[in-house]
Formats: C-alpha cells, sequence, structure tokens
C-alpha cells in the first residue's frame, strides 16, 4: 500500500492496480487541486475543498462515487460510511457561516489493512453507533487545524482512544502540526514524501504518528 497526501484532507492510496481518493480537492477551492485517476472516490463533506468528483476522473477511467453513509463493496474493498458532524467554514474566509453539516467517517479494508478516514470532523462527540461501527483501524486519518475541525489537542486526544496503530495528520499548518506532535511527545517526527507499507510492517506499533508532505 503506498499512501501520498494531496493536501487539505486529501489522500491518494493505491495498492497494485486499485486506487483510493480521499477527499479530493476541487478546482473551485483556494487550495492546490491535484489531478490522478481513481478507482474509488470517497468524500466526506460537500465542500470545493474535499469534494472534487472532477480531479479524479481520467480519461476512460471513472471513479466510483462515495459521498454519505452507508456500506460499500467494489473491487473487493470493504467500505463504511458513518455520520457523524462538522462546523467547516462554508466561505473562503473561514471567519462566518458555519452550520452545523453532516460529516461522513469512512472505515475502509483495502488488502486486509483498516484505514479509518474522520473527514472534516468538528467534534469528539460523535453517535455511539457511529463510534461502535468504527472496526479496529490499522491507520488513523485525522483533521488537526482546528477551523470547524478538531482542534490539535482534542484531535490526539480522540485518535489515540480509537488505539490506531499509526495516525496521520491531515487539514494541518505550521503551528498546529507543531501542537499536535507536542501533544504525543514526537516534536522530532520529519514529514515523508509518502508511506509505503505491508500488513506486516504495523506490527507492534501503537498510535505512531506518521506526517506525510503534501504533493
Amino acid at each position: 500500500m503506498i499512501i501520498s497526501y494531496q493536501g487539505v484532507q486529501s489522500f491518494k492510496v493505491q495498492f497494485g492496480d486499485t486506487v483510493l481518493a480521499f477527499d479530493p480537492v476541487s478546482k473551485k477551492s483556494d487550495f492546490k487541486a491535484n489531478n490522478f485517476g481513481a478507482d474509488i472516490a470517497l468524500i466526506s463533506l460537500n465542500h470545493p475543498d474535499m469534494n472534487g468528483i472532477d480531479q479524479v476522473n481520467r480519461g476512460e477511467k471513472q471513479a466510483f462515487i462515495i459521498n454519505g453513509p452507508g456500506e460499500y463493496e467494489i473491487q473487493g474493498v470493504f467500505i463504511k460510511g458513518l455520520p457523524s458532524s462538522s462546523n467547516y467554514p462554508s466561505n473562503s474566509s473561514g471567519q462566518a457561516d458555519r452550520p452545523e453539516r453532516i460529516n461522513t467517517i469512512y472505515t475502509v479494508n483495502f488488502e486486509n489493512i483498516n484505514l479509518c478516514f474522520l473527514g472534516a470532523l468538528g467534534s469528539t462527540e460523535i453517535p455511539s453507533e457511529t463510534k461502535a461501527g468504527i472496526d479496529e483501524a490499522d491507520i488513523l486519518f485525522v483533521p488537526i487545524g482546528d477551523n470547524g475541525t478538531l482542534n490539535p489537542s482534542d484531535a490526539y486526544k480522540f485518535a489515540v482512544s480509537l488505539e490506531p496503530s499509526i495516525i496521520i495528520p491531515m487539514n494541518y499548518d505550521e503551528k498546529s502540526l507543531k501542537t499536535f506532535l507536542k501533544e504525543g511527545g514526537n516534536e522530532g517526527v520529519k514529514p515523508i514524501e509518502k508511506l509505503t507499507l505491508k500488513k506486516k510492517d504495523l506490527e507492534g506499533k501503537e498510535g505512531e504518528i506518521i506526517v506525510l508532505e503534501s504533493q
């Protein structure tokens, strides 16, 4: 499995010929939008920073789009979408217009590795059925940037409560990342270009923080 960070909350996850896109950035976003072909695209929140369906279709390769709660099986990939909430700002200033909206948490079983993508989660107070639906996570993607999503302190505490093997922060800036790493006692962690691993590489890991550079 190869995981690369595309900025904001966008990730490309590849195993063999199968490519998953999490929260691809739209051309309408103020952030950089990367284009790559994907088989499956998962959208946690209907917002230009995270709903770039146009960016994951390439030529004849048209992605299967999942944009809400439910259970899915596509090409041997098992996916659950679980409801939660977000207060991610709906305008570019980020200072106003923050209605609470549905955020979808995704759990993905991909080649016997369990991924959990928290999306634009805005509160650690999630529905009991949602928490029960989060299977044992091998790799957890957690937003840490505040501004409508979890703040660094709450993000770290919530992340470790889910007992993942690896924690990958997203939607961060230099300040929030520094705080998050300090919370975990991992100030010395340096960003890497991409994460390449197999199931056996997860053995013995407990809440290890891995920071990925934006592509």
